[in-house]
């Protein structure tokens, strides 16, 4: 039952702003439960005990930039040899964090394996509303947990930011050549032939 002093602010506390409750954190368990497979058009990544929410369903220009990056990706030995480069797939980076980058690629016998771990290649559509800070968290995160390439694409820009360290990248525009070496060395893409619309 509720007194009158606890349902209503004491004369000493009037004028005061009301404590702020702590938000409770999520366990990894229950973010997997509650929002792992949740389809509302948002995309959830897991950090710390907090839920990251983002805009989860490709832009018609993702779209033809995934379909280009499918269409030379074919066209590599990993490929022919039962490799993929997937859209979406969850991968824990750390104990507390779990990321979905929106490529990565995954060789046959890691497919086969089915472990929870993180790609050594992915490739992150940078979007507008992507804030620099969270895509440079990303990054950080991603290399702390193992990955070997990342790739920043920056429709906005028409260029390609190819990260083989959290300081080691390359900036690739119109005719320079985007590579995932040494991951896939043969997956390599003129960064316009990413941006290019049929």
């Amino acid at each position: 039952m509720m007194t009158v002093s606890e349902a209503t602010p004491s004369s000493q506390n009037l004028g005061r702003k009301p404590k702020k409750r702590p938000v409770r954190l999520l366990t990894l368990e229950e973010f997997r439960r509650k929002f792992a497979s949740r389809e509302d058009g948002f995309k959830y990544e897991y950090k710390n005990g907090e839920i990251i929410k983002s805009p989860g369903n490709m832009t018609p220009k993702q779209l033809y930039i995934v379909k280009n990056l499918n269409r030379r990706f074919v066209q590599t030995r990993a490929w022919s040899e039962g490799a993929e480069l997937v859209a979406e797939v969850d991968q824990l980076t750390a104990p507390t964090r779990q990321r979905r980058p929106d490529l990565s690629f995954w060789p046959a016998a890691r497919i086969a394996e089915a472990t929870e771990s993180v790609s050594d290649f992915v490739i992150e559509i940078i979007s507008p509303t992507d804030k620099l800070e969270d895509v440079e968290d990303k990054l950080l995160e991603y290399f702390e947990a193992g990955v070997k390439v990342v790739w920043q694409i920056r429709p906005k820009s028409y260029s390609v930011h190819v990260y083989t360290s959290p300081v080691n990248v390359t900036i690739c525009t119109g005719n320079s050549i985007c590579s995932a070496a040494p991951v896939l060395p043969d997956f390599e893409i003129r960064a316009a032939d990413i941006f290019k619309r049929l």
